[in-house]
This record gives C-alpha cells, sequence and structure tokens, in this order.
C-alpha cells in the first residue's frame, strides 16, 4: 500500500442522450452513449492527517460535503472501515457546469484511487454501488471504455471501441458559462417530445457506430437536453450550423451542456476547424483539440 497516489479525471461526451419520461422516484429514464474524452483533471490522494482533507485549484468549488469529491471519499472510507486520515488535492481542468462529467468523474476516480492506496478493500462490484450512490453518470467513469447506458445513467454496458471513430477526433467547445442540470431537465416540461422520447434510439445508435461510416453515424446523434438549452441559448444552435457547414460530421450538445463538441474525420482537420472556430466566434471559449 503506498502513500500517495496521483490520477488523470477523464471527461466524457454524450454521442445520444434520449429522454424516456419522468418516473415516479423524481428521477427521468434515459438511454446515453457515453464516450470517454482525453482531457483531465488531476487527483492526487494521500494518506494521513487526521479526517478528510480536500484542496481544490478552483476557488469556485466547496471543499467540504458539498463535493463529490470529499463525499465520495467518506463514502469509500465508511464502506472499506478505514479509520486513516486522507488528503486529496484536486487540480480542475474540465470547465464546470459544462457537460463534461466533470464532478462525476473526480468522484469516481476518487473511489479507485483511494481502494488503490489502501490495498483494495472493495470489490468492483461494491465499488460500482458506491458510484451509483453518488450520481447517475459516476459509474460510467469506472472504467475508461464506451458505454450505453440506461435507468438514470447508472445501468451500464461497457463497449469496445466504435469502428466509426476510428481515426477521428472531438472539437470540445465551452462558451464560458455553464447550464445547471436540475434546469435543464426542469425545462423538459415545456417540451413534450423530448421529454417522451423513443425508446430504442441509443441501441441504433451503437450498431451505426459499429457498422456504418463517420457521416451515418453522425446523422444520428442526438440529444433531447438541446431542445430546452438552445432555446435559451441560441449561441450553442449557431455553434452547431458553423461545425457542420465547416465539414464536422456531427455537432452535439454534450450531456445537459454547455459544451457543444464536434466529430471530425482527424486531427488535422479537427484542428483547421477549431482555428476557423476561432475566427469565426474569437478566442475567449474554452477549446480543446482531442483524438477520439
Amino acid at each position: 500500500m503506498g502513500v500517495a497516489l496521483e490520477i488523470q479525471s477523464p471527461g466524457k461526451v454524450n454521442l445520444l442522450l434520449n429522454i424516456l419520461g419522468r418516473r415516479p422516484d423524481g428521477f427521468h429514464e434515459l438511454e446515453t452513449v457515453f464516450h470517454p474524452v482525453q482531457v483531465f483533471d488531476h487527483l492526487r490522494l494521500a494518506r494521513g492527517g487526521s479526517g478528510i482533507q480536500l484542496r481544490c485549484s478552483d476557488p469556485r468549488l466547496p471543499t467540504d460535503a458539498r463535493n463529490l469529491v470529499y463525499r465520495a471519499a467518506a463514502m469509500f472510507l465508511k464502506a472499506a472501515a478505514i479509520p486513516d486520515g486522507v488528503r486529496l488535492d484536486l487540480r480542475k481542468n474540465l470547465p464546470l457546469a459544462a457537460g463534461l462529467g466533470g464532478g462525476s468523474s473526480n468522484a469516481a476516480i476518487t473511489l479507485l484511487g483511494l481502494n488503490e492506496l489502501f490495498g483494495e478493500p472493495l470489490t468492483p462490484e461494491h465499488l460500482h454501488r458506491l458510484a451509483a450512490a453518488l450520481g447517475s453518470d459516476v459509474s460510467f467513469f469506472l472504467r475508461r471504455q464506451p458505454a450505453l447506458a440506461g435507468g438514470r445513467g447508472e445501468r451500464l454496458e461497457p463497449l469496445p471501441p466504435f469502428p466509426a471513430l476510428r481515426g477521428a477526433a472531438f472539437v470540445l467547445i465551452h462558451p464560458g458559462f455553464g447550464i445547471s442540470t436540475a434546469w435543464a431537465y426542469q425545462q423538459l416540461a415545456r417540451f413534450p417530445d423530448a421529454l417522451n422520447g423513443r425508446p430504442g434510439r441509443a441501441r441504433q445508435l451503437v450498431a451505426l457506430l459499429q457498422t456504418a461510416d463517420l457521416p451515418t453515424a453522425g446523422a444520428a446523434f442526438y440529444n433531447a437536453l438541446e431542445a430546452p438549452a438552445l432555446a435559451k441559448y441560441p449561441l450553442l444552435a449557431l455553434f452547431q450550423e458553423f461545425l457542420r457547414a465547416h465539414g464536422a460530421a456531427a455537432a452535439l450538445m454534450s450531456g445537459s451542456g454547455s459544451t457543444t463538441f464536434a466529430v471530425v474525420s482527424g486531427l488535422a482537420a479537427a484542428r483547421a476547424l477549431a482555428e476557423k472556430f476561432k475566427a469565426r466566434f474569437g478566442a475567449s471559449n474554452w477549446i480543446a483539440v482531442l483524438p477520439v
């Protein structure tokens, strides 16, 4: 058992997010296709001290039980019956309220890191249960591979890399403002078609990503939460139109936003598209160009 550990905490995009109605428990039934993205927060975990000590590079984030990293650490220590203290240092790189799953990823990586740090007292199944209790998409980040998800996002079917995305690249664009996940779901009541989607779209997209070319699969990307988000923030619709007009095989909002992502045939084309975007919309947006 080591005394300190440093781990990367990746983001994600949703290639599809289809809402299937509101559940009796207040959550929304959904189907989604998650894909990891190679842009990372960084987490350093160390044994020592008393209780849970969390530091974060972003002063906007709390460092107490309101933070998912803190809650993940507390749940792990309790579940594993570990009395030791831990020190956690979180260095943020992913933007906040972005639809990229940064907080959920941080929580999952905390569970994985502490389990490694203390000699793996918990089984993968136990970690999955803790992750599902922390948040709907936390479980996805326990593995670094695409996944089809159902329920409220916690029922996962891990998938191998998609042939349609082989050699492709992502362009991620965050506009400098966030969108509240709670707000996005609350607004769905105004958009009944988006609130009550057609089941099966996620599995259909997975089939296309496994058997079709990138343009064919890209045409099937979908996000129900765009209905309220693009109505309130038409700039995001302009981003998508520009990206598609300049060669993106798909352009979509990730999760509840506000990040827009484009899928492009290769890294050179993605870099060129990012430069065109900056020339059109300015350089104030957070932009990342990444191989799939």
